[in-house]
């Protein structure tokens, strides 16, 4: 594991990893957990207080020495909307301090800066290479995979970070991000048969797309690949999707960690594929989306996140706009921590016959009992003769892979109808709108839901952008 080895962040890194250790050996007692966290979050509240402009206006005024992680709703919320606005103004060490400079990808706003420091990166790291040992003990046992890597930019944390979690469990990495202009499909599925990768880490869309690409291509994936497992990341994956994407792939399919840009890794995947919150690093709270009411630590609600870790930009009551169940762990895997299940941001919540859908039950709807298929987009039209909504379901099969495509057409209707409550048709496509695979850069919403009831918004304008850009065929 790559370790700072002078100033500060070597001691905090020694500290860290002592407590990190004791946190997964199960010898960390709860009282221990406690003490830590009330440490840190006073050590953060003194730092954003004195070193970051923005929390020092925006926290000025609260007796910060009588919070604790019971009273965190005693401070106000940090959101999106600050972060775009304060830019570096949010940072509470100096910039040089960082050793990792990241962007968000900035398609639906300016890019906000996300600099990491030698805390941020032992103690984000550490979670996700424990995740990652203990499924590649389960699936390979002493043999260590080869792994490729498909991030989505150059400055995004991704390469970075899942390549030194590679490299901590002894992994040969391959960084081979196909919507490069120097990689491109066509290479990046020939490196995939070349170096016999074994695991690929992707979104679930990328994982889709290359296996359009593939077929356009001439592989045939069972044959000429050796993947075993897909670790895919960076947008929603229901059951459904994974389910669907390891009958493509003939892969295990795991949704390998939950995080952002801004808050860094919130919670990692076990061998049983449940998420669990990485409980040294953050207090977590579930907040009412519409009231901001806290619910605690467990529940269902918007994630809210306040950081344990001092580093460069530590976030105080951070809304991640991502609507979760959190529960306290009956796991018996190896991983520590709450369990937390993500079923969509809260801005993706669609009004549907008189009912509001997260974005995880739609896609459960439309995909349920799926395989074979390389994507989907739903279109939800007013139904004059109902004064309804009414649906429309595009679906894109692998030749391949399916016998009876109308077959598979009439199971769809027939659930979605019965799960969401509208009329519903399926069109097979053999080609979806190239929008389905912005998911990553811009929104589920604006990828998968084309809503003609409403015009545009600016997030689908800019996916729509952001298609004309993307292919599979170089």
């Amino acid at each position: 594991m790559w370790l700072p080895t002078t100033g500060p962040a070597a001691g905090f890194a020694a500290d860290y990893l002592t407590l990190h250790r004791a946190f997964f050996d199960r010898t960390l007692t709860a009282e221990q957990l406690d003490s830590w966290r009330r440490r840190q979050l006073r050590r953060v509240l003194d730092q954003v207080a004195t070193g970051s402009p923005f929390y020092a206006r925006h926290l000025a005024g609260i007796d910060l020495a009588s919070v604790t992680p019971a009273t965190l709703d005693t401070l106000p919320f940090t959101t999106k909307a600050h972060l775009r606005e304060e830019m570096l103004d949010v940072l509470s060490r100096p910039l040089a301090e960082a050793v990792f400079f990241y962007e968000t990808t900035g398609t639906t706003g300016p890019a906000t800066p996300c600099p990491r420091d030698g805390r941020e990166v032992v103690a984000s790291n550490a979670h996700v290479t424990e995740s990652w040992a203990s499924i590649f003990r389960h699936h390979f046992g002493d043999h260590v995979p080869r792994v490729g890597l498909m991030g989505p930019t150059e400055v995004h944390s991704f390469g970075d970070t899942l390549g030194d979690v590679a490299r901590n469990v002894g992994a040969m990495n391959a960084k081979i991000w196909p919507y490069s202009p120097v990689i491109g499909f066509a290479k990046a599925l020939q490196l995939m048969k070349d170096l016999a990768l074994e695991v690929v880490c992707c979104t679930p869309g990328v994982a889709l797309t290359l296996a359009k690409a593939a077929e356009h291509h001439g592989y045939r994936l069972r044959e000429d690949f050796g993947v075993k497992l897909l670790f895919v990341t960076g947008e929603m994956c229901t059951p459904a999707l994974a389910h669907n994407l390891e009958s493509v792939w003939g892969a295990d399919v795991y949704n390998i960690l939950y995080g952002s840009q801004e808050a860094f890794v919130i919670a990692t995947a076990c061998r049983n594929k449940r998420m669990h919150l990485s409980q040294t690093n953050y207090l977590i709270e579930v907040v009412d989306p519409e009231t901001g009411a806290s619910h605690g630590p467990r529940g269902s609600g918007e994630l809210t996140v306040t950081m344990l870790v001092d580093g460069v930009k530590p976030l105080i009551r951070y809304r991640t706009g991502d609507a979760v169940v959190v529960g306290a762990s009956d796991c018996d895997c190896e991983l520590p921590g709450d369990l937390v299940q993500i079923v969509g941001r809260t801005l993706d919540r669609i009004e549907l016959g008189g009912r509001r859908r997260t974005a995880g039950q739609i896609e459960s709807a439309v995909l349920t009992g799926v395989t074979g298929s390389a994507g989907y987009q739903v279109v939800i039209d007013h139904d004059p003769g109902t004064g309804g909504d009414r649906l429309t379901i595009r679906l894109e099969l692998l030749k391949d892979l399916v016998d009876d495509p109308a077959r598979v057409a009439a199971g769809v209707r027939e659930r979605a109808t019965d799960a969401l409550g509208v009329p519903v048709e399926v069109e097979l496509s053999d080609g979806l709108d190239p929008i389905v695979s912005t998911g990553a850069f811009v929104s589920w919403k604006a990828a998968r839901i084309v809503d003609r009831r409403v015009a545009d918004d600016h997030e689908t304008r800019v996916a729509q952008r952001m298609a004309g850009r993307r292919g599979y065929d170089t």
